[in-house]
């Protein structure tokens, strides 16, 4: 076998982004992925008649032409070309405050738009939301910073351009909007997106919510028109284009070293001689089943086996296909979050207790954005959920299907009480995806797909500044959702490229120092 530059390891989104980036750099790039699809999540799969994307609600900063986000300039920047369709409004959630009286609010996407809406909720709200949004665009243009710089800030620059960024750094969201002293139900109404980060709004880092928060609301969600499968096959090809190699339904089996220095892959095909690995593999089973133990670095012994670490998002997912349009049905909204309470310690703390309390969904209807989605006179639904180790980690074989089942009901049952919509008698086709079905598709541990939690200690700003330090492993770099930028497709494809730049980097000192010879 030939020998090459760079081998990545699995083309999902992170994998993929960090291909095009290897390969632009003129590398000779080799992507290899077990399955025989690229994508990983970002895929899709076919139930009779329909076609269903199996991981993707919104994108964060893609943007409009005008105003466009990092995404956008990505797509721009590999010459990726995709179809994006804008959603329109930010959510809608039906609820309870934390005073315990009714909440149904629908949000629009545009920061004065957002503003204007959440000062009618809440009269009296405006200044304090606007010093709010004063201080996520801030957050946001001080993370750019530091993308930049590569993970290696001046200390100067960051206290004279950003200080109030670094004063909000160590505190968690919810300390920051008591220290605002933003209004009660201000706070619930933002609270709504914890979920899309996995991690409640006394943990959640200020900085990483206030990033996504105004992506979100200042250039508004898209998605895909042909699902997420015509993102990852627009990428695959234009790395073949650019004269990069793709090997599907070849797997990953170990990693090899040279003395200290990783050497090359052992697959299923064979084995592959290269300088340098990025893998798009979740680090516990890098360093737990695909490397000599001898060589695991203790930072990242540590790192690991950390007490307060946690497996970050297990996913539940239910889709439905149904015979009939969303009008039909009474439905008008894109996104519906449905959690217990907006209390979110609380919504997350019952979450890990399992189904029988999880009160918390998010309901999607594809054909409101996007009404070619499915067939006419038709339409496709999803709930999602998380879903608890207590659940899944020591459930049987033989109670798998039936418990799969129940978490359904409980989800269409809260959906006829709190919006009247009703699905029975109209679905057609129906799938179910639990943490085991994603842990099987994607090889993520207990069907982690978001990394792990980026909360207190472990959350983004800490691993952003780290990117910048020597990585322990010569030769191998983890990307994807457990990396510095945490889960989401955005996020991964960002974290893909920015792990190839390190990656880049590497070699070149490499190279400098002798290596290759």
């Amino acid at each position: 076998m030939p020998k090459y530059d760079i081998v990545v390891v699995g083309a999902g989104n992170a994998g993929m982004s960090a291909a095009l980036q290897c390969q632009l750099a003129g590398m000779k790039t080799l992507l290899i992925e077990k399955h025989n699809l690229p994508g990983g999540a970002a895929t899709s799969f076919v139930r009779g008649r329909f076609e269903i994307d199996p991981s993707l609600h919104e994108l964060c900063d893609y943007g409009p032409a005008e105003n466009p986000g990092d995404l956008r300039d990505l797509m721009t920047a590999y010459g990726v070309k995709a179809e994006f369709i804008e959603v329109g409004e930010c959510f809608r959630c039906v609820s309870t405050y934390r005073d315990g009286s009714p909440m149904d609010v629908t949000m629009p996407a545009g920061i004065d738009a957002f503003i204007g809406k959440m000062e009618e909720y809440v009269p009296g709200s405006r200044e304090k939301m606007t010093k709010l949004f004063d201080l996520f665009q801030e957050v946001l243009d001080g993370i750019a910073y530091i993308t930049a710089s590569k993970g290696n800030p001046d200390s100067k620059v960051l206290q004279t351009e950003y200080p109030d960024m670094l004063r909000c750094g160590a505190y968690s969201t919810q300390k920051v909007f008591d220290a605002l002293k933003l209004p009660k139900k201000c706070q619930d109404i933002l609270s709504t997106y914890w979920s899309y980060l996995g991690v409640d709004m006394e943990h959640l880092a200020f900085i990483h919510y206030a990033a996504m928060v105004h992506k979100y609301t200042s250039r508004g969600a898209y998605i895909l028109k042909h699902t997420s499968h015509e993102l990852s096959t627009s990428m695959v090809e234009r790395f073949r284009e650019l004269g990069g190699e793709v090997w599907f339904n070849c797997r990953a089996e170990e990693f090899l070293f040279d003395g200290d220095r990783c050497c090359g892959v052992k697959t299923n095909l064979g084995t592959i001689e290269c300088n340098y690995v990025l893998a798009n593999i979740n680090p516990d089973i890098i360093y737990g089943k695909m490397m000599p133990k001898e060589l695991v670095p203790e930072r990242e012994k540590k790192l690991s086996t950390a007490r307060d670490r946690k497996i970050g998002g297990r996913m539940y997912t239910a889709y439905f296909c149904m015979d009939c349009t969303p009008e039909e049905l009474g439905i008008h909204d894109y996104t519906i979050f449905l959690p217990g309470t907006t209390d979110s310690p609380t919504e997350y703390a019952n979450i890990m207790k399992g189904m029988e309390y999880n009160n918390f969904s998010i309901f999607n209807c594809y054909n409101i954005a996007n009404p070619e989605f499915s067939p006419p006179g038709t339409c496709v639904c999803a709930f999602t959920t998380f879903g608890s180790p207590v659940d899944w980690n020591d459930l049987k074989q033989e109670d798998y299907f039936r418990f799969k089942e129940k978490g359904v009901d409980k989800m269409l049952k809260n959906l006829k009480e709190k919006l009247g919509i009703d699905l029975s008698g109209h679905i057609e086709e129906i799938e179910i995806g639990s943490p085991w079905t994603f842990a099987r598709y994607l090889g993520v541990p207990e069907g982690g797909v978001y990394g792990y939690e980026a909360r207190d200690w472990d959350g983004m700003m800490a691993r952003m500044q780290m990117i910048g330090s020597d990585y322990p492993i010569k030769g191998l770099r983890p990307v994807g959702a457990a990396g510095p930028r945490s889960d989401g497709y955005t996020a991964s494809m960002i974290c893909g490229r920015l792990m190839a730049l390190n990656a880049l980097m590497d070699l070149k000192k490499w190279r400098e120092e002798g290596g290759n010879k």
